[in-house]
C-alpha cells in the first residue's frame, strides 16, 4: 500500500472536527476530507458554487454531493455574509482582516495548524482529499468516484487500487446523452471553442485528437468538408455556419489552429479540451457525459427521417404515432420531439407535431385570427382551422381561449371581435 494513498485514522480526524467547530480552519478541513476539494478548490470556492437548495457543490469540473455536516457549517457562515451585506459572488474563505480571498499558502497553514493540534502531525492537507476518495470508492464503482472526484477512471484506479476494495475492472457503458438537453448546450456554448469542439464530435464524429490539431487548411469550405489526415468528413450545414463564423473573428496574424484558448489565443491541448467541454456540460445537466460520448449517431439520424417522413405524409404526427413507429418509450418520445421542435424541424400544436411552412406556428394564431377578423367582420370554426391549417379539436380550444380572454366574442357558430359585435348590436 502506498503511503500517499494510506488510511487515516478516521476516530482522531472526527475528535478534531468535534473540536474545531468555528473558524476558517474547521471550513478548510471538512471542505478537504468530506467534500474532498482540492487547496486551490477551496481557496477559489464561491458562494454561487454552493447550491443549498440541491444540497451540492457546483464546481466548474464536477458537482458534490453536500454533507450534512458542511451544509451545516457552510449556512452558518453565509448567515453572516448577509448580515455584513457581503455580495452574493464573494468568496466562501476570507481573510479576517481585508475580507478578500485567502491565498493558497494561508489555507495550507490553515490546515497545518488544526491538524497539528489534533496530534496528525504527519498528515497533509492532500491526505484528507485522498482518503475522502479512499471512502468514495467503499461505496461506488470507479466511474462515480471518477465524476464526483473530477479525476479519471485510469488514473484514479493507478494510485488508488491498492487501497480501494478488490473489484473487477469493468468498463463503463457509453453515457446516454440526452438530445434536448445537448442541444440546449449546443446553443449556449456556440460561440466558445468547447461549443465548436462539440459541434465537431456530436454531428461529424470528430476525435478529441483530431480537433487539437486541425488548422484552417484541414478546412474545406468550397467541398463542404473536413480534410483529416485518414479521412474525408462531409461538413453539415449546421458546423459549416460555425465554422465560418469562428473563421471571421479571427485576427490577422492569430494562430492558424482552429480551436484556440480564449485568452493567451494558443493552440488547445488536450486537458484544456477536456476541462472546457466537461465544464460546459456540467452547467447543461449533462453530468455523466464526456466529450468522447458526442458522436454522430447515425441511427438517431435515420429514425429523424423516418418521423420527418411520416409527418410529410400525413400532415401532422401525435407522440403516440412517433413512439409506436421508433418503438420508444413515452420520455423517450417526448425528448425527440422537443429536439426536433428545438432545431426548427417540427412545429409543435398543442399535441401535434407539423413541418415548418405547413401551420401557422401556436405563437402567431393570435395575430393571424384577429387580423382576419378584422377584415372579414367574422368567421365560423372552419374558416380558422383553414387559415391556422390545424385541427378542429386544436382550433376549437384556441377560439374557447380567446373568447374567455375577452379577445372575441362567440354568437352561435360565428366569431367576431368585440367592437364589430357591439356596433351589430346596437
Amino acid at each position: 500500500m502506498e503511503e500517499k494513498n494510506r488510511r487515516l485514522d478516521e476516530a482522531a480526524l472526527r475528535r478534531l472536527l468535534e473540536r474545531e467547530q468555528t473558524g476558517p480552519e474547521a471550513l478548510v478541513l471538512r471542505l478537504a476530507w468530506l467534500e474532498g476539494l482540492t487547496r486551490e478548490e477551496i481557496a477559489s470556492l464561491t458562494w454561487e458554487q454552493v447550491s443549498f437548495l440541491d444540497d451540492r457543490l457546483e464546481l466548474p469540473d464536477r458537482m458534490i454531493p453536500l454533507d450534512g455536516e458542511v451544509r451545516s457549517v457552510l449556512w452558518k457562515l453565509h448567515e453572516a455574509k448577509e448580515a455584513r451585506g457581503e455580495p452574493e459572488e464573494a468568496h466562501v474563505l476570507l481573510s479576517a482582516r481585508e475580507r478578500r480571498p485567502m491565498r493558497l499558502e494561508s489555507v495550507s497553514r490553515l490546515a497545518r495548524l488544526a491538524l497539528d493540534r489534533g496530534g496528525l502531525k504527519d498528515v497533509r492537507l492532500l491526505d484528507l482529499r485522498y482518503d475522502w476518495i479512499i471512502r468514495c470508492l467503499d461505496r461506488m464503482d470507479w466511474p462515480e468516484a471518477a465524476r464526483i472526484s473530477g479525476v479519471e477512471v485510469a488514473t484514479l484506479q493507478l494510485r488508488f487500487s491498492a487501497s480501494a476494495p478488490a473489484r473487477k475492472t469493468v468498463k463503463p457503458p457509453p453515457a446516454q446523452v440526452d438530445e434536448f438537453k445537448l442541444w440546449k448546450v449546443l446553443q449556449a456554448e456556440r460561440d466558445t471553442a468547447a461549443g465548436l469542439a462539440m459541434w465537431l464530435a456530436w454531428q461529424l464524429g470528430v476525435q478529441a485528437r483530431e480537433m487539437i490539431s486541425l488548422t484552417w487548411e484541414d478546412v474545406d469550405f468550397e467541398e463542404d468538408a473536413l480534410r483529416l489526415p485518414d479521412r474525408v468528413v462531409p461538413l453539415t450545414s449546421a458546423v459549416r455556419r460555425l465554422l465560418e463564423e469562428e473563421r471571421r473573428r479571427r485576427k490577422p496574424g492569430e494562430d492558424n489552429h482552429v480551436l484556440l484558448t480564449e485568452q493567451s489565443r494558443k493552440p488547445l491541448d488536450l486537458p484544456r479540451l477536456s476541462r472546457l467541454t466537461r465544464a460546459a456540460l456540467i452547467r447543461g445537466g449533462l453530468e455523466r457525459v464526456t466529450l468522447r460520448d458526442l458522436k454522430r449517431d447515425d441511427s438517431r439520424d435515420t429514425e429523424d427521417e423516418r418521423v420527418l417522413q411520416r409527418v410529410l405524409e400525413r400532415g401532422f404526427v401525435s407522440r403516440g404515432d412517433v413512439s409506436e413507429l421508433l418503438g420508444l418509450s413515452k420520455t423517450a418520445t417526448y425528448a425527440r420531439l422537443r429536439r426536433l421542435t428545438e432545431m426548427g424541424k417540427l412545429v409543435r400544436v398543442g399535441g401535434k407535431y407539423y413541418l415548418p411552412g405547413t401551420v401557422v406556428p401556436p405563437e402567431q394564431h393570435r395575430e393571424a385570427i384577429l387580423e382576419y377578423l378584422s377584415q372579414a367582420g367574422f368567421a365560423y370554426r372552419q374558416d380558422i382551422v383553414d387559415l391556422l391549417h390545424i385541427q378542429p379539436k386544436q382550433c376549437t380550444l384556441v377560439l374557447h381561449r380567446m373568447v374567455e380572454e375577452g379577445a372575441l366574442v362567440q354568437v352561435g357558430q360565428k366569431y367576431f371581435l368585440p367592437r364589430h359585435e357591439a356596433r351589430k348590436v346596437e
